[in-house]
């Protein structure tokens, strides 16, 4: 525990801002989360947390009111083909997460998962209608001004205030996003209109032509969440609030197997934005600012870890503050120093899924297909779930 007075302003209320808030709390250093929003809430729908963060919730307390709407999985990475459906790999969960990593695999709603965190936090630390419209460093402190004309001041300020950062901005010049070509859409089916396949506790991946969606149970297995990558079309919004049609969502996937299109017909209103491309930054740190979450990270879903890095950057991030309170500037230059490399490398093997996925018929898919039936994806990716955010800042302190 810390007994040091360090200020700390984390800007933006959302699964890695209240995170921060979180862990900082229990490291004994008191922080501010000024999130826009008139209230807390998590837009979007489901994600999967993988054992890397579960064992971090785990740590806050947070893991009684997280299971009372998780799913756990029992199957993981169930690759089907497009057209019929036919099962090509299917990785069996009972037992092998633990026995693996010490934790289980599970899907949950976003909103769930920001409502366990925000139990970490302490009450009246988190101010609403706050929004952030610049960021200035006076000597070893930074001033964050608001669009109601207020400001606060603070030994350290964390931008965790999403893909459209105004914290970046003061913090390093970022390149420009590119168009990736794809856009993602989102929507969620009650569990008593899907299918029986869509219902159980298992995370299923469709494989086709220049397309891939993914569904798995959340909110306790009553509904079913849907993600779906396809080509972009003409001004689609890098949004979580952008909407499309069901008969839109239907066009992309007309030819696939019919239960899947059923599944997709009892979707309420999908939502569907671009996905635009970000290269890593060379740094997330200046002065007494730093990035964290998609601020400083930005990843395409494929990998399922966005959610979970944020996670991870506030287990750090607190560690390397309560560490050495005294001068928060070094342990922002050492957070960034314990996340930048893994973080790149989780935004680069994802960004390289899509060509992946998305194969056409032919010796490559079949290729790819065949290679997929031999894998042990729980095992392969183990450098992404035995991690240990807390371990890597100890050891980096011996």
């Amino acid at each position: 525990m810390s007994a040091s007075p360090v200020r700390v302003a984390i800007v933006g209320g959302g699964i890695g801002g209240l995170a921060a808030a979180a862990f900082l709390h229990r490291a004994g250093i008191p922080s501010v989360v000024y999130e826009q929003a008139p209230e807390l809430r998590e837009v979007g729908a489901g994600l999967v947390l993988a054992p890397n963060a579960v064992r971090l919730l785990r740590r806050l307390g947070a893991m009684d009111r997280l299971t009372e709407h998780a799913v756990p999985l029992e199957v993981g990475w169930e690759f089907r083909r497009w057209e019929d459906g036919r099962v090509l790999s299917a990785e069996d969960l009972v037992g092998a997460c633990e026995r693996l990593y010490g934790e289980r695999t599970y899907t949950v709603h976003r909103a769930d998962l920001l409502d366990a965190i925000s139990s970490a936090v302490p009450s009246g630390a988190v101010r609403l209608g706050r929004r952030c419209t610049s960021v200035t460093v006076r000597a070893d402190r930074a001033v964050v001004a608001f669009a109601d004309g207020t400001s606060a001041e603070a030994d350290v300020v964390i931008g965790a205030d999403g893909v459209h950062s105004t914290v970046r901005g003061a913090v390093t010049t970022p390149t420009p996003a590119t168009s990736s070509g794809i856009c993602a859409f989102r929507a969620l089916v009650p569990a008593e209109h899907a299918p029986a396949f869509a219902r159980r506790r298992a995370q299923t991946l469709w494989l086709g032509p220049d397309h891939h969606l993914v569904h798995y149970p959340i909110r306790g297995g009553a509904v079913v969440n849907l993600v779906a990558i396809a080509p972009a079309g003409d001004g689609t919004a890098e949004s979580w609030s952008a909407t499309a049609t069901v008969a839109e969502f239907l066009a992309e996937f007309a030819d696939w197997d019919p239960r899947l299109r059923e599944l997709i017909q009892a979707a309420g209103t999908p939502g569907r934005w671009a996905l635009l491309d970000r290269r890593p930054l060379e740094r997330w740190s200046h002065g007494p600012l730093t990035l964290l979450g998609d601020a400083a990270h930005p990843m395409f879903p494929f990998f399922a870890q966005g959610a979970a890095q944020s996670i991870e950057d506030a287990a750090v991030l607190a560690r390397c503050i309560a560490q050495d309170p005294q001068a928060p500037v070094d342990a922002l230059r050492r957070y960034e120093s314990l996340r930048i490399a893994r973080t790149a490398r989780l935004q680069e093997v994802s960004h390289a899924r899509a060509h992946v996925n998305h194969l056409p018929d032919g010796p490559e898919q079949e290729a790819r297909d065949a290679a997929l039936a031999d894998a042990d994806p729980l095992v392969a990716n183990g450098w992404i779930y035995a991690y240990d955010a807390e371990a890597e800042v100890s050891a980096a302190s011996v």
